[in-house]
């Protein structure tokens, strides 16, 4: 650091050189440079309009800050340590580019309302993003829906297998999730879109600034009430990671089937070699490597959220150095989180299939129509609690003579219980089962066809 960048004349020496590292921010902060410059570009027009500054110093202000754009795409802009953040190495740059005009941008404004309005400038652009992406993973959950509305697939609670339903209706559970997780985008992008910009410091500014024209500029909703909280507030960030987070939960429990699936025990999906990875040194090995990453980076936003929270529950008003520390857990977690959406939207478009045999197979092997058996004593003025109990007795003596209730024959349901007639296999075949639970939003096949109709409704509106 040289003597000419201390801070003012306040300060008599500049930084130690490791301290200038350990303050700096330009290394991750230059992120933000286009909602900077943007941000900065209607400050200096919302100046020129109040008379702050000459409206020929507002024009030559912006046309410095679009031509600093310009070498920061051209690779011409490309600022280090001695910048300390992305704010300054902007400034420094504009009054090269314009002189001493260059000076008065920063007028009726601190870095603190200047940060605190990138952040939600880059937070905006990026929900927006993600929302997208979202959209497309919900397409793709909804192609392969509707190609196996009729195939069946076990279900289960605590991983043991309780009821066969349909593969549709189980992918539409995701669908459901990511819909959340969309609408839920949209909630947090309304207060993330309020405009700290004019807050100053803290306190506000004894300059005649116009910050709805600010707003307005930068298409915000609405201006922050009081200054103080406009440039102390992360509220805006704890509650997109919240979401990322809840995105990143979903994403990972279906990373975790299609582990389970693809593995020898399951045998549910194969994967294809667009997808999957080798072993080192067993050579019949196909790896699931991309779950195994989308469920791995999940603890890493769990993280960010985590320490965002830590970074803001002991801090005292207003703006405090801590909150440098908001950017490259929020940063990161971005980026996570789009590409985790990706990898999964093209793992389930091209990295996988469905064994439709096997699927077939699995769901004739076990006990999961024993619910059906005492819905059809039930249905036949049976007490439920008493049908109940009667199946729990044949599933027992069944699994001890090696058979499943489809092999025992009629006389042996009648010696259970009179109400059994020939009907009773067909009540219980695999199909019967699911298309039987035709209660809203079950997976009757009647029931996941309009839940079909619905869910592509929904994303094509």
């Amino acid at each position: 650091m040289t003597k000419e960048q201390t801070w003012s004349q306040r300060f008599e020496s500049a930084l130690h050189p490791a301290i200038a590292r350990f303050n700096a921010s330009i290394g991750f902060d230059i992120e933000l440079i286009e909602y900077d410059l943007t941000g900065s570009q209607a400050h200096a027009k919302m100046l020129a309009h109040t008379g702050i500054i000459s409206s020929e110093e507002g024009e030559q202000l912006v046309a410095g800050l679009e031509q600093i754009r310009q070498e920061y795409h051209q690779g011409k802009f490309q600022p280090g340590v001695d910048a300390e953040d992305v704010h300054f190495a902007v400034e420094k740059r504009l009054t090269e580019i314009v002189g001493d005009v260059g000076k008065k941008l920063h007028t009726a404004r601190s870095r603190n309302d200047q940060v605190a309005t990138d952040t939600r400038l880059y937070l905006r652009d990026q929900i927006q993003q993600i929302k997208s992406e979202l959209r497309e993973f919900q397409g793709v959950l909804l192609d392969i829906a509707e190609k196996h509305v009729e195939t069946l697939i076990p279900g289960y609670t605590h991983l043991q297998r309780a009821q066969p339903v349909s593969l549709a209706h189980h992918l539409l559970a995701y669908f459901q999730m990511a819909q959340r997780d969309w609408e839920r985008l949209g909630d947090v992008s309304r207060r993330v879109n309020i405009s700290p910009l004019g807050c100053g410091a803290l306190a506000g500014t004894t300059f005649p600034i116009d910050r709805h024209y600010t707003a307005k500029l930068l298409d915000f909703d609405d201006i922050y009430a009081n200054s103080l909280d406009g440039v102390s507030d992360r509220d805006f960030a704890i509650e997109f990671l919240c979401a990322a987070s809840l995105i990143m939960v979903h994403l990972s429990r279906l990373a975790e089937e299609v582990i389970l699936w693809s593995s020898e025990e399951f045998r549910f999906v194969t994967l294809k070699d667009s997808c999957a990875t080798g072993s080192s040194i067993m050579p019949q090995k196909k790896n699931p490597d991309v779950p195994e990453l989308v469920r791995g980076k999940t603890g890493r936003v769990f993280g960010h959220l985590q320490a965002m929270l830590v970074i803001m529950k002991g801090l005292p008003l207003a703006y405090n150095k801590d909150l440098q520390e908001d950017k490259e857990g929020l940063f990161d977690s971005v980026k996570t989180v789009k590409a985790s959406l990706e990898a999964m939207t093209i793992l389930l478009r091209e990295g996988l299939e469905f064994r439709t045999q096997r699927l077939a197979e699995a769901v004739t092997e076990d006990f999961s129509n024993a619910t059906d058996v005492a819905d059809y004593l039930a249905a036949r003025g049976v007490p439920f609690r008493e049908a109940y109990n009667l199946v729990g007795k044949v599933v027992k003596t069944s699994i001890a003579a090696g058979k499943l209730l489809k092999d025992l024959k009629l006389s042996e349901w009648q010696q259970l219980h009179p109400a059994f007639a020939a009907d009773i296999y067909e009540a219980i075949s695999p199909r019967q089962v699911v298309a039987a639970r035709n209660s809203h939003g079950g997976t009757g096949f009647l029931q996941v066809s309009k839940a079909l109709i619905a869910a592509r409704a929904q994303i094509d509106r």
